[in-house]
């Protein structure tokens, strides 16, 4: 089971990789990469507009995907496994340090 949740895991990863990439920056922080207009150059089949939400929508689908399957690996990761926190374990005896019962005699030159 934890193989097939592993595979699945693997293609949403690659697939999200996919679908950012894909994604037009709409940001324009140092102005590069315009033109185009409405479409680019899609030949009508899909606006510029609905190729962008539709990959929106992708992303947002394969994220959700992507989380669920993160948290069902670590879920089944600690299946097995008795509870060994950190915060369960109490923590070792700190032992005093060696304090001498009398001072030190001074030093003469």
């Amino acid at each position: 089971m934890q193989q097939v949740v592993l595979v699945i895991h693997l293609l949403l990863a690659i697939s999200l990789v996919c679908a950012v990439l894909l994604q037009k920056n709409e940001g324009g922080g140092l102005g590069m990469g315009g033109g185009g207009g409405q479409g680019g150059g899609m030949g009508g089949l899909m606006t510029g507009r609905a190729a962008s939400n539709l990959l929106t929508r992708t992303t947002a689908i394969l994220a959700a995907g992507f989380m669920c399957t993160s948290l069902t690996m670590a879920i089944m990761a600690g299946q097995g496994r008795e509870s060994k926190s950190i915060l369960d374990t109490p923590l070792p005896a700190i032992e005093k340090l060696a304090v001498p019962s009398e001072p030190a005699a001074p030093v003469a030159n």
